[in-house]
């Protein structure tokens, strides 16, 4: 049996049964809808902007930041469990924030409102800022958070893979961003429910050429989209990971950190994102490399 079917085997248990399963025996999973890559999507989605609601469990990795002052979900950033007590986002993310033990995240959910019984809560034991990050430009725009405890992996939780550099990224495909941003440019609330797109890597230095963002994209980011627009990370979806998957495999990789854009859905200016194995060796170096590549 592979590892696939004796992970789905393992999932069904634990969801008869209600047990948890240690974190690190393996990442880039999605048990609860192993088979959903293979299912139909409409390509023309009308509803992350230009996305579709997500199935429960469909990102099982994927956290969300929230802070009481903002309104609605208290949603404020996105974020991808990485070891069973870190977290990879943003450095922007915290920009506006004076008090980090005002923040807490919400691991395990999809509709935020209703988390739901697989759900967990952590406050930031420590937030680790990448050195170089500059606000104005957007630069080095990555960050880690130490969870106050580790969590439990379930169905609903589950680790990220985080890319290396010996990944080669075009051998991966069908790549996917996922967020609680918002679902329209001008949208002043977050959404409740998990949005996911499928979108394109696209190559750098179009992404960077006259007429698209004419010189400022960095070495260390990656551009995704679509050159025509519609479908595209918003506010509200930064820090949270752009994903791909490993060829002929059911593995996803999380190849960048959702960092910036002009606009958001806008032709020629697609979202920009921090390069995961670019920062590989800064993320092994406070969280211990072994640890990042005994799950990977």
């Amino acid at each position: 049996m592979n590892r696939l079917g004796l992970l789905v085997l393992l999932t069904v248990a634990a969801l008869a049964h209600g047990i948890q399963y240690p974190c690190g025996e393996i990442c880039g999973l999605r048990p609860m809808v192993y088979e959903y890559e293979f299912m139909d999507h409409d390509e023309n989605m009308t509803r992350v902007v230009g996305g579709a609601d997500a199935k429960t469990g469909a990102w099982p990795w994927i956290i969300s930041l929230k802070h009481p002052g903002i309104p609605g979900t208290r949603h404020l950033c996105g974020g991808s469990l990485i070891t069973a007590d870190w977290v990879l986002t943003a450095a922007h993310c915290f920009d506006p924030v004076r008090k980090i033990s005002m923040v807490y995240l919400v691991i395990g959910a999809t509709q935020l409102t209703k988390p739901g019984p697989g759900a967990q809560l952590r406050r930031i034991k420590k937030l680790v800022r990448h050195e170089h990050y500059n606000k104005n430009d957007k630069s080095n725009d990555i960050a880690l958070l130490q969870l106050s405890k580790p969590v439990d992996c379930s169905p609903y939780t589950q680790l990220a893979c985080v890319a290396d550099p010996t990944l080669s990224l075009s051998e991966l495909q069908n790549c996917w961003v996922a967020g609680w941003g918002a679902t329209t440019a001008r949208a002043q609330n977050s959404s409740d429910i998990l949005q996911e797109a499928k979108v394109q890597l696209i190559d750098l230095q179009l992404c960077n050429s006259t007429g698209w963002y004419a010189g400022k994209i960095h070495t260390h980011n990656l551009c995704a989209g679509y050159p025509q627009g519609n479908i595209d990370t918003c506010q509200g979806d930064s820090g949270g990971p752009l994903m791909c998957q490993e060829k002929d495999s059911d593995y996803f990789w999380i190849v960048g950190v959702t960092s910036w854009g002009r606009g958001c859905a806008r032709a020629r200016l697609p979202g920009v994102y921090t390069s995961t194995q670019y920062f590989y060796d800064w993320i092994g170096h406070h969280i211990g490399l072994k640890t990042i590549e005994s799950a990977s």
